[in-house]
């Protein structure tokens, strides 16, 4: 992990197309901005977990042999 000290207004620069700008500081929280091309998912880190735990949950319970799991993708993504 990279670990970065900005002020407000300073800027972090990530691949050709990504940049996060510090808005501001204060009483403890930091506002920041993302410019991004729309086609990257930008999500905060709880709200990732939750879909990720959704999706998990959504699993039918009875496919306990990946076999299983595998035929049940194959058949969702080409249906027959």
């Amino acid at each position: 992990m990279l670990v970065l000290t900005r002020r407000a207004e300073e800027k972090i620069k990530i691949g050709d197309n990504i940049v996060i700008s510090i808005l501001g500081v204060e009483a403890g929280n930091v506002k920041i901005g993302i410019d991004a091309p729309k086609e990257i998912t930008i999500l905060r880190m709880e709200v990732f977990d939750q879909i990720q735990k959704e999706n998990i949950e959504s699993v039918p319970k009875e496919l306990t042999d990946i076999t299983d799991a595998a035929e049940l993708m194959k058949k969702s993504f080409f249906k027959e």
